[in-house]
């Protein structure tokens, strides 16, 4: 798993700005997910999904400031563990260190704390710190490599190698330091969107390339001479290329692992997945950064190659969201699913089958109002062909100083005639059955999920 790799800077998924041919072949040789999403696109509450099944309000891990509970059931390493896997997590951990936050249910862990650092980061190994030098992507494989040649070769395991990158601040290897200098990356249709047409919350949102991108991002000051649309293009430059550099030391991280798994002669009967903790803004809508329900935030990257039972070359667009992943893990070791996890095993869907009663629609919740780049508090649905957003508080206005109260607001799109989600079509006369029956499944997925604290 990578922190913020968008699925649009994947080969496999049709990138028009970069190679990732170690991913690739997970597609190539197994099959590719083009619906699978999180449901609240953030780091550690999409971290805490992944491994308990549930939603924040569940686990209680609603915000970036919140850590999961050691002691808390369940966690899908922990049930494997108990069944004799051999259990390890390597890399970003980002659900708390101490009192209880520790990774638990690991044989064997050595994280980053916190974010971590590209360079020389520190790392937290069964409790002790040490300074790895080098850069932390490879660090990382090195640690997976170390781990798996030690392992007990007479029990199975599972191994979460867990990569900082491309996480901002975006710090490329020496290796791919001048990879992309000189080409220019094709910029994403809404680079210059002017947020018309859509509710208050898109236009207030702070993480604008052209005006929020810190010079720590970039790197350099933008030439005097820029301003506007020209503005706008520079910046974009500066940080997609950083962006797709770090992904690249990711997709040879991925090689890496692959190769020695062949070399072990345990390539085809090891499940191995590729997914980031939730999509990314690369220039869309003018944006860096993630947290909206809107499309390149919530979609999740997911390829997995299991030869013996999902056929090479194959793809699903039925809808898998981050709940299901440890139902979906637990189903393929032969173990129960708990009843607490709210996900259900898509063993079946990768195998290519469609089943009759798999879901239609998912909900999506964003706690964090107006924290970090002013994104503001909201749930909704989506379905194949419309999602419905709901932005639940006050607001702080346009220029942030609370003045400007614009919340509560609505949004619906219609995503088979509007894929980019340009128009607002919640209150247009076509669509108000469309309206009632969304509402409608909204709620009722809110209740179903137990999610009761709607303001």
């Amino acid at each position: 798993m990578s922190d913020d790799h968008a699925a649009h800077a994947i080969s496999a998924y049709g990138s028009r700005i970069n190679h990732t041919p170690n991913i690739d072949r997970l597609a190539t040789e197994g099959m590719r997910l083009d619906n699978c999403h999180c449901t609240n696109s953030i780091c550690t509450p999409s971290r805490a999904t992944i491994l308990t099944g549930q939603y924040g309000h569940r686990n209680g891990v609603y915000t970036l400031a919140d850590k999961l509970d050691g002691a808390m059931e369940p966690q899908l390493q922990k049930i494997l563990k108990h069944a004799d896997y051999e259990t390890a997590m390597i890399g970003k951990w980002h659900l708390g260190h101490g009192d209880n936050h520790d990774p638990a249910g690991f044989d064997y862990w050595n994280v980053l704390p916190g974010q971590g650092l590209y360079y020389d980061p520190e790392m937290i190994e069964l409790g002790s710190k040490k300074i790895c030098f080098g850069y932390v992507t490879d660090i990382i494989t090195e640690q997976c490599i170390k781990w798996l040649r030690q392992r007990d070769r007479d029990k199975p395991f599972m191994l979460m190698c867990h990569h900082k990158a491309p996480h901002r601040p975006w710090e490329p290897s020496k290796q791919y330091a001048n990879l992309f200098e000189d080409t220019k990356i094709p910029e994403p249709e809404t680079l210059y969107d002017d947020y018309s047409n859509r509710s208050n919350a898109a236009a207030a949102a702070a993480m604008r390339v052209n005006r929020d991108l810190a010079p720590t991002d970039v790197k350099q000051d933008p030439p005097e001479e820029c301003t506007g649309d020209d503005l706008t293009a520079w910046m974009y430059q500066r940080y997609i290329k950083d962006y797709l550099r770090c992904v690249q030391s990711v997709d040879d991280s991925v090689g890496t692992l692959l190769d020695f798994l062949e070399s072990e002669s345990i390539l085809d009967e090891t499940i191995i997945i590729y997914t980031s903790d939730q999509g990314f803004f690369l220039g869309d809508h003018g944006w860096y950064d993630k947290r909206f329900i809107y499309e390149e935030s919530i979609r999740m990257p997911f390829l997995i190659r299991y030869p013996d039972e999902i056929p090479p070359g194959t793809t699903s667009d039925r809808i898998v969201i981050n709940n299901d992943f440890a139902p979906t893990l637990l189903d393929y070791a032969g173990l129960e699913v708990p009843e607490a996890m709210q996900g259900v095993s898509a063993r079946a869907v990768m195998r290519g089958e469609s089943p009759s009663d798999w879901r239609e629609s998912f909900y999506y919740r964003y706690w964090m109002h107006a924290a970090h780049h002013n994104v503001y508090a909201h749930y909704g649905i989506r379905t194949h062909k419309h999602k419905l957003i709901y932005f639940y508080s006050e607001g702080l206005g346009l220029d942030g100083t609370g003045d400007e109260p614009k919340m509560p607001e609505w949004e619906l799109f219609d995503l088979e005639l509007d894929p980019l989600e340009l128009r607002n079509v919640y209150t247009k006369p076509e669509y108000q059955d469309t309206v009632r029956d969304l509402t409608a499944r909204l709620e009722q997925l809110q209740s179903s999920y137990g999610d009761e604290s709607l303001h």
